[in-house]
């Protein structure tokens, strides 16, 4: 079974930059698709980018396209998320995902595949 730890929250202003990482435990980390989530106060969770089990395709929803960049070390059990010009609309906990059910799946990009889950870590955008 794979556990999620993720890092790298904080507060940062309007325009910065945050990376965010998350650890993997299992031998199998390597199989799965990878996602990132946020909450933010009073709204529901929201899908934000996932990459499929190798790293080579990757998927954004509209809102973090060409400001968000998730990449993946298989060897280091790692998945990250780089975040540059933050808005104050980022501001949410952020959580790892993995899809942990299916093997090397093809549909990294569906939000329903994900069944694992890290504690999360708060980012903070202030305007």
């Amino acid at each position: 079974q794979v556990q999620l730890v993720e890092s790298g929250g904080g507060l940062v202003q309007a325009g910065g930059s945050l990376r965010l990482s998350c650890a993997a435990s299992g031998r199998t980390f390597s199989r799965y698709a990878m996602g990132w989530f946020r909450q933010a106060p009073g709204k529901e969770r929201e899908f934000v980018t996932s990459i499929n089990w190798s790293g080579r395709s990757t998927y954004y929803i509209d809102s973090v396209k060409g400001r968000f960049t998730i990449s993946r070390d298989n060897a280091k059990n790692t998945v990250s998320l780089q975040m540059n010009s933050l808005k104050p609309e980022d501001t949410a906990v952020y959580y790892c995902a993995a899809d942990s059910a299916h093997a090397y799946s093809l549909t990294y990009y569906d939000r329903n595949s994900y069944d694992l889950w890290g504690q999360g870590t708060q980012v903070t955008v202030s305007s």
